[in-house]
């Protein structure tokens, strides 16, 4: 067997056991200097679900916090929608979770090669700086917190916020004088 099949046996082997397998990503040695590390799920595409991606974040705490995703969304049929607020997973800090696509600097390879392109949705946690700034934002601090985004809008455009007022007949009664 050559690495390949046997990397793909073996990753088989964990989505079969507990429904994904993460795979990280290092930085080479001829890699542009900022190159960033990145840690994605694969096995979330067969139960219908988006593969998770996380990156610039130490391997282990990357792992760990995909890892606590990836076991809610399968075990506890968690959906996560663009722009969700993840309270729980950092201490006194939200995470946001942006969907979209890949891009050369965050491409799951390993998922698309297993589900193919047009079957793989891909959903970024992203972290925030411990000033809590996220990397859309002007005051992010991204030479000393790195992290690049996948091709997704900015979590802000797609919230929606409750009218002031809905058009239409006024569904409280008036009072007569």
């Amino acid at each position: 067997m050559s690495f390949r099949d046997d990397f793909f046996h073996e990753q088989t082997a964990f989505i079969q056991r507990f429904g994904w397998a993460v795979v990280h990503v290092l930085p080479a040695d001829d890699d542009p200097e900022e190159a960033v590390a990145f840690a994605y799920t694969v096995g979330l595409t067969a139960a219908a679900h988006p593969e998770l991606l996380i990156a610039g974040l130490p391997s282990d705490l990357g792992h760990q916090l995909i890892n606590e995703i990836a076991g809610r969304i399968i075990e506890e049929g968690v959906r996560l929608q663009h722009g969700r607020h993840l309270p729980d997973l950092i201490a006194e800090q939200d995470v946001i979770v942006l969907q979209g696509t890949p891009t050369t600097d965050l491409w799951p390879g390993a998922a698309l090669a297993r589900y193919g392109r047009s079957r793989v949705r891909l959903q970024q946690l992203v972290w925030p700086s411990p000033a809590n700034h996220f990397p859309w934002h002007s005051s992010y601090e991204s030479a000393d917190y790195p992290q690049p985004l996948i091709d997704a809008p900015p979590a802000g455009l797609l919230r929606c916020h409750a009218p002031r007022r809905l058009s239409g007949r006024n569904p409280r009664p008036t009072r007569s004088r």
